[in-house]
């Protein structure tokens, strides 16, 4: 099992430990990850055991810059997302939302979650056009005929468990791309969001040079990344809850530190995995509100 399969699996069985999923849809789940319902039966009693969410380190976020004046009640209204294709590596035609920006401050790339590309990814991208940013959420299931195709979301998500990252780089590069050529050669960023934040720390250890700003959500750092070849200045943003994913967050601090990036990894207290995300059970809207204004705040300083 991979890194990523092994990721993937444990978000399963996290899920199951805190009362998301019953047992016989977590099993299903597992199985479609290449599990063996032997093996799947001892992951969900490990994290039974112990795996849901106990505290972490977690660290106030401090007050915002002075000058930053985007507020949960004043952001502007989201921009109506287009489907779009556009070409992909080895002639592979990649699929995407796309997001105008009025005037467009710079470009960023939004990377989704396990279950591809859906309407709350969508809305992530429309927000970020609203606020002045133009957005595209890229479909890493494009190969696969797109997340839609696929129906069942953990068909998406073990869809995604069985492509290589060397798959997953090129796409997403492939997708900086075409957010090149649309936002009007402003500077480039990329945010994505548990998997998807996994996405841009392994986009940023591919040697990436053209991202001037990084904001991963409570992703899972890849082993031994180095981040060297990166120029981007990285807000890393963690829940204190989330104590799988909090486990790298120490490698991800000393690899930003050795590479010389500039770079905040923020934890949220009281917030568990995937707390950003309005359609999900631990949605938090408190530190939810908090953290895009911190995301807009981190574009407008490093995308100027």
């Amino acid at each position: 099992m991979t890194g990523l399969q092994r990721y993937l699996a444990e978000e399963v069985a996290v899920d199951h430990a805190d009362g998301f999923i019953p047992r016989r849809e977590a099993l299903r789940r597992l199985t479609l990850l290449g599990l063996s319902v032997t093996a799947a039966t001892a992951l969900l009693a490990a994290c039974a055991d112990g795996e849901g969410g106990g505290p972490s380190d977690a660290t106030t976020p401090p007050a915002l810059p002075a000058g930053a004046t985007t507020t949960a009640s004043g952001e502007a209204a989201p921009v109506a997302t287009e489907a779009i294709t556009f070409p992909g590596p080895q002639g592979r035609t990649l699929q995407g939302a796309w997001a105008a920006a009025r005037r467009p401050r710079g470009g960023v790339l939004v990377i989704h979650e396990n279950r591809g590309l859906t309407d709350h990814i969508r809305s992530v991208a429309g927000r970020l056009a609203g606020s002045g940013y133009a957005a595209l959420a890229v479909d890493l299931l494009s190969e696969e005929g797109g997340t839609a195709s696929l129906g069942d979301p953990a068909q998406a998500t073990a869809a995604l468990s069985r492509v290589p990252q060397e798959r997953f780089v090129a796409d997403i590069r492939a997708g900086l791309d075409e957010l090149a050529r649309r936002a009007r050669g402003g500077k480039l960023a990329a945010v994505g969001f548990c998997f998807g934040g996994g996405m841009v720390w392994l986009l940023l250890a591919s040697g990436e040079p053209r991202l001037a700003a990084a904001v991963p959500f409570y992703g899972p750092l890849p082993d031994g990344a180095d981040l060297s070849g990166s120029k981007a200045a990285v807000l890393g943003i963690y829940a204190e809850l989330d104590t799988r994913v909090n486990a790298s967050r120490d490698a991800a601090r000393a690899a930003l530190e050795r590479a010389g990036l500039p770079h905040e990894l923020v934890t949220f207290p009281g917030a568990g995995h995937a707390f950003f995300n309005d359609t999900g059970a631990r949605y938090d809207p408190g530190a939810a509100a908090e953290a895009y204004r911190r995301v807009l705040a981190w574009f407008g300083r490093h995308l100027a």
